[in-house]
This record gives C-alpha cells, structure tokens and sequence, in this order.
C-alpha cells in the first residue's frame, strides 16, 4: 500500500491525487484508525511485556505466590482479548481504505477528468488511403477464411471468435515478431499462470474502484483469470528481496487474456476489437526508483518500434489523471489506424506504477550500500494481437480482397507475403 507516514504528514497530498484520479477518499476516517490502531498495539505490546515479566517471576515464585501471579496472569489476558477484539475490526477497516488510495500520478501528467481530455503527443504515419471502397477486417477474415465468430458463439456465446489457417499463423507471427524485438533490448520470454490469487490480483491494483466487475473470478478456489500477463509476471517476484545489481530484470509473457468486457454492451459488437478472450504479448519491468523514467521511455520506444516496423500508422496518447486507473502513476497508449471506422483504436500501452504495486506485493531490492527499498514496476503491451490483427487486415487490404503481409513478419509466415481466399 502507500507510505502510511506520508498519508500523516500530508493528508491533502493523497486527498488531492485521488480527486485528479476521480476518487473520493475518508482521510478524515482513515487518520483516526491509524491513531486508534497504533494505540491499541502500543498497550497490546505493552501487555505481552507484562506477560513475559509475568512468566518470569511465577518461575521463581514459591506456591503461595505463584497462585496470586497466575490469576494475575489470567487477568492480563482476559485484557489482552479485549484490546484484540477491539483491535482487529479497526486493523481490518484502515488496512480496506488504505487499498482504496489510488496511485498518484506524476507531476507532468495533465489533470483531467476523463479520456476527453487526453493529450495527443504524436502521429506517425500517413491514414491508409484507398481507391476502393475498403471493408472491415470481420468481413476480410470471413472471406479468407481465417475468423469465425459464428461458430465462436455457438460454441461459447457472444464476443468469442476462431483464427483458422493463416490467421492462426498470423497470430503466431505476430507474436514471434515481438518476442524476438523485445528479446533484444534484454526481456526474457516468459509464459505465465492464467490464474492467479486474490492477494495477487489485489496487490496488483485490479480489483478496488468496480475492478471486481471486469474480472473472471472462481470463488471455490479464491482464483482469479488474468486479464494480462502483467498480473501474473509483476508477482513474479512476490515476497522477494532482489540485488540492486539484478535490476533492471525484464520479461515479456505471453498469455490469453480474459475480461467481462461490463459496461460495454453495445459497443464493437461485430468482429475482433473487444472480445471476452484474446492473446497478448506484455512487457513487464522491474527497476531502482533512478532508473524508472528511463525504463518507461523505453517501453514505449519498443512498442512504436513494433508498429514502425508493420507499417501501421498509429498515434501517441498521454493520459491525463481522471483515466488512468488505480496502479499507473503515467500512461501511453498507442492507437492504430482503423481504416473502417475512420479512427484510431487502442491497440497498446505502458504504464509506471512506481513503487504502489511493489509495496503491496513486498518485492524489495538491496542497494550497493545494503538499504532494503521497494522496486519500481513498469509494463508495456508489445501486441494486444487480436486489435493489431485487426489493423494489419484493414491497413494492408487490396481491392482483390487479398491482404499483403508486412514484410516485418513474412519471417515468420514461411515467407507467405499475401492472404489469399483458400480455393
């Protein structure tokens, strides 16, 4: 969680950064737990001193004494029982609010209400202009047989789909493409567990503030279905303490992703872009405090280094406080031409979280001069790959309904350099 210390000596400091992040946070309620919980240790300390003087002296008591220490002793543990009667709800409700407290953002990100007033920081590459008229990429998969959503929703329900043929292959591609770039700059490939604990997935920043709803979660086993590979590649280090010459340790996992999509009914019903289930390719980082801003410019140098080299033209966005969530104290996205919606969608982002998740997953580094800190965690989507399916598909359309592979990933497809309808 956050440093309880600075929440003391400056209340307004979490109050005002959960505001910019639009949350409404009880300090009030909070400050007067802290003091009720670190009084009530205090005496609980003070009487398990008592106790151990206690046990010393019914030691070296004769009988008549010994009896007189004994109901002594019975009487300090029937006040000990009171005071942790008293104690655990209190513990319980400050340790519930102290999850609540937002990440706070960094002072270059705008102060803002909602994605509305994100900020553009860049466009690269020329829209996709065609001399036809072009079709989305559902109808371009149905007819290279490489999508089925119907069968999908038979088999599962609605927002569910099949790649078949060269679309799996392209999905593969796709992802081979950005292990072997990311594998370069020293992430280490990784698949990870699609399921992970309640602890977890809660250290992780997911499950406060309607988190709950979006997640899959299997109450018999106190399990939970990740949404991304980062919620099972930033517990990687749980409860470790690692070398400050170790960092900055770097992983790139590959992993299904699985979200309720609540709230969107409506929205992108037809095709690819939002679905319950899909593949992802996430970079995760841990680093020292000094090295974080550096890490974090290279997470997002990695990702536009992916989209330059499909030759996707796509744009950076910096998202102002009221979208940034829980757990990022910074975020970019970036958005890839869609050619049939005449707009960019997301198709990726990267996120500082500072030492918020750390905190919570107690993952600490030892400097050189033997001080124990919290790491700093970063993640950075290489591919959503169903969303950059779906910009390759549209961007790379011919009026013939055959779609050209980006010469980036022909590697990785056999040499293939067109999608053609199967005969």
């Amino acid at each position: 969680m956050i440093d309880i210390k600075v929440l003391r000596e400056n209340p307004n400091f979490y109050r005002d950064a959960a505001a910019a992040k639009n949350i409404e946070l009880d300090v009030e309620r909070m400050l007067e737990l802290d003091r009720r919980v670190r009084a009530l240790k205090t005496e609980l300390e003070g009487i398990k001193a008592q106790k151990n003087e206690a046990s010393k002296d019914i030691a070296k008591a004769d009988p008549e004494a010994r009896k007189v220490l004994i109901e002594s002793m019975r009487l300090i543990d029937r006040k000990a029982e009171t005071l942790e009667s008293e104690y655990t709800p209190i513990a319980e409700e400050l340790e519930e609010l102290l999850y609540r407290i937002p990440n706070p953002a960094l002072p270059d990100v705008k102060v803002g209400k909602s994605d509305a007033e994100n900020e553009v920081v860049r466009e690269v590459g020329d829209k996709t202009v065609f001399t036809f008229a072009p079709k989305d990429h559902l109808d371009l998969g149905q007819a290279l047989g490489i999508i089925d959503t119907e069968r999908a929703a038979r088999v599962s329900g609605a927002r569910f789909a099949y790649f078949l043929g060269d679309g799996a292959l392209l999905e593969f591609a796709l992802m081979q493409y950005a292990m072997s770039i990311a594998a370069k700059k020293g992430f280490v490939p990784a698949t990870v567990p699609h399921l992970v604990s309640a602890r977890v997935m809660r250290a992780m920043g997911y499950l406060e503030h309607g988190g709950h709803e979006e997640i899959y979660y299997f109450p018999k086993d106190n399990l939970y279905l990740i949404g991304t590979a980062e919620q099972s590649l930033g517990a990687l280090h749980l409860d470790e303490t690692l070398d400050e010459k170790q960092l900055p340790i770097r992983y790139i996992g590959f992993s299904p992703c699985y979200r309720r999509e609540a709230g969107s009914y409506g929205k992108d019903t037809k095709g690819i872009i939002r679905v319950h289930q899909f593949d992802k390719v996430e970079m995760f980082s841990f680093t020292t405090p000094e090295q974080s801003e550096a890490e974090h410019e290279l997470l997002l140098s990695i990702e536009e280094e992916l989209m330059q080299g499909l030759g996707v033209p796509y744009r950076v966005i910096k998202q102002c406080t009221g979208d940034l969530g829980l757990p990022a104290a910074r975020k970019f996205d970036i958005e890839a031409w869609i050619p049939s919606q005449n707009t960019y969608r997301e198709t990726h982002s990267t996120s500082t979280c500072t030492d918020f998740q750390s905190r919570r997953l107690n993952t600490r580094y030892k400097t050189q001069a033997g001080e124990t800190k919290f790491v700093h965690t970063l993640n950075g989507t290489a591919f959503a790959l169903g969303r950059t399916m779906v910009a390759v598909l549209e961007n790379y359309q011919q009026e013939d309904g055959t779609v050209r592979i980006p010469a980036a990933l022909q590697p990785f497809m056999g040499g293939k350099t067109v999608l053609a309808p199967r005969a």
